[in-house]
């Protein structure tokens, strides 16, 4: 019997930081030396992506220590003359005022089980875009707080003891396959995948294209 909802925040209730780190990879684009702005995005996601990756335990860093550090090495990879510092402000700028999914804030009302936010973020950056958009949740969890990012299981297994339920008495939803949806399952937990923009999906996998379809899931019946 599901008794709880762990939900995702960005690119889940909120919309994700897309238009803002396109305008940075512009910018290092026409101040630095690069192909295409796209060749810069695909570095900067994989600096990024290692750093999150080692970063647990004694090694975490907090998401803004994160982008700082990798949009150093993206600006100094391209010999842009950018400031990174500045384009770190435009994406902090974005985490803690970001626009809603317009189903979010009746999820959350319309919801019969508790939902609690478990969050890739820094628990101050969330805790301000969560009461900029009026959301009311259980409890959040944060990568913060577990010193550990998703897909690793400790922001997972926090959630899991801080409510006091079994794994399988947990629903997570988020639209990541990698972090949300494989991470809640390698956890033990049931997982949907928010598949927004229709994109194919995996075998075996469960989604919804929004969460009005995921409340009407058996699980809440």
């Amino acid at each position: 019997m599901i008794k709880a909802v762990f939900t995702d925040f960005y690119g889940t209730l909120v919309h994700e930081d897309g238009d803002i780190v396109k305008q940075i990879c512009d910018e290092i684009f026409i101040t630095g030396n690069a192909l295409d702005s796209s060749q810069i995005g695909a570095y900067w996601q994989r600096e990024f992506q290692e750093l999150t990756q080692n970063a647990f335990g004694e090694n975490f860093m907090t998401q803004r220590e994160i982008e700082r550090q990798s949009l150093i090495k993206t600006t100094e990879k391209f010999s842009s003359s950018a400031n990174a510092e500045e384009l770190s402000e435009m994406l902090f700028a974005h985490w803690v005022r970001p626009p809603a999914f317009e189903d979010a804030w009746d999820f959350f009302e319309r919801s019969p089980l508790p939902v609690y936010i478990v969050s890739n973020i820094d628990r101050d950056d969330l805790l301000e875009a969560i009461g900029f958009n009026g959301f009311v949740p259980a409890g959040i969890f944060t990568s913060e707080d577990a010193k550990a990012y998703k897909p690793r299981g400790e922001l997972f297994e926090l959630a899991l003891k801080s409510v006091g339920i079994n794994a399988n008495e947990a629903v997570h939803i988020g639209d990541s396959l990698s972090s949300d949806v494989k991470g809640a399952l390698a956890a033990g937990i049931n997982a949907v995948w928010l598949n927004r923009s229709k994109r194919e999906v995996p075998v075996g996998i469960a989604s919804v294209e929004n969460l009005t379809e995921f409340r009407s899931m058996r699980c809440f019946k």
